[in-house]
């Protein structure tokens, strides 16, 4: 249902920003300050449908989603809470009175640095599935300061530049330093029993604060409003004052400096001893200050951890936030004096994990050294639930030690992330039903065979209402007169177009609707990038992180296979086609920095062959940010 709110209010809400943050009326704001006013006032409004979901959920105590990811490609927000509110053409008219196009507000945002692939496009997603479906759920990531990063290809070569997307996108952001912790890193453990417990002592460790900043999630048709925390990191001493008196500038900030490099980069290169004792440092930062968080949240509300599982339901999105698993552990071992069997009962009906890779290769390790030393309680938690397992497995499948060692949490001086990701979790999907099919038979055959009834799949989708209804219009339009909109809610309502599979009418619709989309993209490259392309090509798209098994080498191989078909004879009978790479690799990832290399050589040539190309249709080939 869209909310009620009238042109009158829109205005004066704008202008009350204005007024407060800039100190002008609207007659002298400019564009970025029309921008951020308008943010700010939408902000606002999924503030209150915030604490108004909120306060019904506390009354229905009703059970709560976590769902932990180390990215959220959440993407631009102003023009999706717009029409998730209902409210879009009501701020585009007022807008327009005061003088500004809303299109051309929208274009002042930046794109927020939390995501990278596909990962955090399912993170975000379902984020705004749970949201529209009124699901009470809080989304678990960091702040970073920069993301993946910007790409720029110098004669096929590509460089990394920062990708700021700070202070610009901290309008959307709601500083909560109340709910501020702290993390602990290094250092010793030791163990005293006291009180008929064994009291964990911490020794000589490095600690770090986790401060929260929530950004607001709509759902579709203006329903729920739920919670985006993201992390920062601090120094808990923030500043050497003596250092900075006796002239030692740098080394008064050296201690802020390295604690906030935890929340700096999105994935640090790993090509080396220090990134990746960085990756593995925020990956515990994340959890544990989830988990904390979370804790208090359920103990605030219910006053005791033995409904846990019942209240709460934390999913980890791929193997980054596995270390959950055991900081739960910690949490409740350590903090709250819970017996081992119990912790972990909890623990297991509490956690469930989504994997993204069937490549044994691909799936994440620690070294176990390494590991211990940054963690060694979480080292030391990890070490007995795997001698744990070890003795079920055994008892399952006594004598067979291949089996029980490729099940094994350590393993040859690693950690294997994957492994506590299955043992710690009540279930395990895949994200197609191809995809969970192949985890149950090869990647994680074993564990299929000791627990059957874990493993289901749940199927990736895309926020349907984002990519079509918000993105693509004219189609929307169309199946708004065919179908009804009753699709904008329930995606599986889409299957009621194919009844117009034959009907001549629609089809030509659909036609001049993809045409014109194509025409608009092509003038959008034109301006943008200055490459002239032909819409009435086929547009064969690959946009995804640049990766050897992703297949874009496979489709460059397929272009070369096109161009010597057409060097050898020009008239072949090749579709007209234009090839468009969209992608980014790592920066330690030499071998897809090669096939970037190579798509762009391979572009290089075509355009030096006038007659190829010409009969190849002005193919282009171009990588972008």
């Amino acid at each position: 249902m869209a909310n009620k709110i009238s042109a009158s209010e829109i205005r004066e809400a704008l202008n009350q920003k204005l007024s407060r943050y800039y100190g002008i009326n609207e007659g002298d704001a400019d564009i970025n300050q029309i921008y951020n006013a308008t943010v700010l006032s939408v902000r606002d409004i999924l503030a209150t449908k915030n604490k108004e979901f909120g306060d019904a959920v506390v009354k229905t105590e009703a059970k709560q989603v976590y769902y932990m990811c180390m990215e959220f490609l959440i993407g631009r927000s102003l023009k999706m809470n717009l029409c998730n509110l209902g409210i879009e053409e009501d701020y585009r008219k007022v807008l327009k009175k005061m003088g500004f196009d809303l299109e051309e507000i929208y274009e002042c945002e930046t794109d927020p640095g939390l995501g990278n692939g596909g990962l955090g496009r399912l993170a975000s997603c379902f984020m705004d599935a749970l949201a529209s479906q009124d699901y009470p759920a809080r989304g678990y990531c960091i702040l970073y300061e920069y993301g993946l990063f910007k790409q720029r290809l110098v004669d096929g070569e590509q460089l990394e530049l920062p990708d700021i997307w700070l202070p610009d996108g901290q309008n959307w952001l709601i500083p909560r330093h109340d709910r501020a912790v702290t993390v602990r890193f290094g250092g010793k453990v030791r163990e005293e029993w006291k009180d008929n417990h064994c009291e964990i002592i911490y020794e000589d460790y490095d600690e770090v604060e986790a401060v929260p900043y929530d950004m607001l999630i709509s759902g579709g048709a203006g329903k729920a409003v739920n919670t985006l925390r993201l992390w920062k990191a601090r120094d808990i001493n923030n500043f050497n004052m003596e250092a900075f008196s006796q002239g030692q500038y740098l080394k008064a900030v050296e201690e802020n400096t390295i604690a906030e490099t935890i929340s700096k980069v999105l994935y640090p290169a790993d090509n080396h001893h220090e990134g990746k004792l960085l990756r593995l440092t925020q990956q515990y930062f994340l959890v544990s200050a989830s988990l904390q968080n979370i804790v208090w949240r359920h103990l605030f509300r219910f006053k005791s951890l033995d409904n846990l599982p019942d209240k709460v339901a934390i999913h980890i999105n791929d193997t980054h936030p596995a270390l959950c698993i055991p900081e739960l552990m910690r949490i409740l071992i350590d903090d709250h004096h819970v017996s081992w069997d119990k912790a972990w009962d909890i623990v297991k009906r509490t956690v469930s994990y989504t994997n993204h890779t069937v490549l044994p290769e691909a799936l994440e390790c620690w070294n176990e050294n390494l590991f211990a030393l940054k963690l060694p309680r979480i080292h030391a938690i990890i070490k007995e639930i795997n001698r744990r397992f070890c003795a079920d497995a055994w008892n399952a499948y006594t004598g067979d030690w291949d089996k029980i060692s490729r099940m094994s949490i350590l393993h040859k001086g690693s950690v294997k992330m994957a492994n506590l990701s299955v043992i710690g979790s009540h279930t395990v999907n895949g994200v197609s039903r191809l995809h969970s099919d192949i985890l149950k038979e090869t990647v994680f055959e074993d564990y299929n065979d000791m627990y059957p009834e874990r493993f289901t799949n749940v199927t990736n989708g895309i926020a349907h209402r984002k990519w079509l209804c918000y993105s693509n219009k004219p189609l929307a339009k169309l199946l708004d007169e065919t179908i009804g909109k009753g699709y904008r809610a329930d995606a599986s309502k889409l299957a009621e177009f194919k009844a117009f599979e034959n009907n001549s009418t629609v089809l030509q619709r659909l036609d001049e609707i993809k045409k014109a989309n194509k025409v608009d993209f092509a003038n959008y490259i034109k301006q943008t990038k200055g490459i002239v392309i032909d819409p009435n090509t086929v547009f064969d798209v690959q946009a995804k992180r640049l990766h050897e098994y992703k297949r874009q080498l496979l489709n460059a191989l397929n272009i070369i296979t096109l161009y010597l078909k057409l060097k050898d004879n020009p008239d072949a009978d090749v579709t007209p086609t234009t090839f468009i790479f969209a992608a980014k690799a790592a920066p330690g990832y030499y071998t897809a920095k090669d096939i970037i290399r190579l798509i762009c050589y391979i572009a290089a040539d075509i355009e030096k062959n006038p007659k190829s190309a010409k009969s190849f249709a002005w193919c282009s080939w171009k990588t972008t940010a």
